[in-house]
């Protein structure tokens, strides 16, 4: 798996995870029992295109993280399909933050996509 583009990886404040997520995130591959989680990170990614002019797509992601964001890179709950426009990816973003603070991230027809 190749390593994120921190350069242009932009985190939200975390959210903390409700007890009807937290359940689903239990029974998911990003769940680390011997680092639980409490929070939601949710952050729109960059990935840069293989090309000599430099352009990107934008990607969401949310990982499972503790109270000060600290999170696991490799093991994310969800990440979304590619986007071209970033104003996209923020406001898909901004609706997976509302979702959470909701407590109904997990019941969103959410597919895992790495």
């Amino acid at each position: 798996m190749k390593t994120p583009n921190y350069h242009d990886f932009f985190p939200k404040e975390v959210i903390p995870i409700g007890s009807n997520d937290l359940i689903v995130l239990k029974e998911s591959d990003a769940y680390n029992p011997s680092s639980p989680s409490t929070h939601w990170l949710i952050a729109v990614e960059g990935i840069q295109l293989p090309q000599p002019k430099i352009y990107y797509h934008w990607k969401v992601s949310v990982y499972p993280a503790d109270s000060e964001g600290d999170f696991n890179w490799k093991k994310p709950y969800y990440c979304s399909a590619n986007m071209k426009l970033i104003d996209d990816a923020i406001a898909h973003a901004l609706t997976l933050a509302a979702l959470g603070n909701k407590d109904e991230l997990s019941s969103a027809a959410l597919e895992k996509i790495s």
